[in-house]
């Protein structure tokens, strides 16, 4: 995170049009990368270790609304700032996943840690941009991002010595996670289904997500 605010420190990048379409490629670039991290662990993870796949889908459409409660409550206040308040919910979720993993001894711990470390790049040079549009200093800026970075090892070590044999708790954080990461991903980070002040279509996309997998579920029992 920090190494992205850093980069992102350099004041202006000119041309002006090569400044902004690179902050765009990389808001999709970690967009994607969250996606993936969804996609290809936390979700078959998730399920593998929920002991109902009913609840396990419940979970996973909770984590979507808690999170699209967080946001609003964060947006009515005024304090709006969608890629730091995605990076940190992402982030931690995501930590405390990969503690459980590494104890359990799962062979997508490797591939869950390198995807949070490359989403993290681009949401801290995004977020260092954010944070800049809000008026706040480069070295406040960059603190609050230092400040942020302990959060990932303690949550990585509370992952590994509390869910350690506790599968279905790990499970369920996964998929909360991953409920969160894809409202986020549809409210914040793909700028063609986001509405101002609109979060149908981003909890729609979660709540599509769900169906998929409930639809998988029936399709494998019968």
């Amino acid at each position: 995170m920090p190494v992205g605010g850093l980069i992102a420190s350099v004041e202006s990048i000119r041309p002006y049009w090569l400044e902004k379409e690179l902050r765009n490629f990389l808001i999709a670039f970690g967009g994607g990368i969250l996606l993936g991290a969804v996609t290809t662990v936390l979700v078959p993870e998730g399920m593998h270790n929920s002991p109902n796949q009913f609840i396990a889908i419940a979970i996973l459409l909770s984590g979507a609304l808690i999170f699209f409660f967080i946001e609003r409550h964060l947006g009515l206040k005024r304090r709006e700032s969608p890629q730091l308040i995605g990076m940190t919910l992402d982030f931690v979720p995501e930590a405390i996943a990969l503690g459980g993993l590494v104890a359990t001894g799962s062979s997508s711990a490797l591939m869950l840690a390198l995807l949070i470390g490359l989403q993290n790049l681009p949401e801290g040079f995004n977020s260092f941009r954010e944070l800049k549009e809000q008026n706040k200093s480069t070295k406040v800026t960059l603190m609050i991002m230092f400040l942020l970075v302990p959060l990932g090892p303690l949550a990585g070590l509370f992952g590994y010595y509390v869910l350690a044999g506790h599968e279905a708790m790990l499970g369920a954080i996964m998929l909360f996670a991953s409920g969160g990461i894809l409202y986020l991903i549809f409210q914040d980070i793909a700028p063609q289904s986001k509405l101002k002040k609109h979060w149908g279509p981003p909890l729609g996309a979660v709540f599509g997500y769900g169906l998929v997998l409930f639809s998988n579920m029936l399709i494998g029992h019968g």
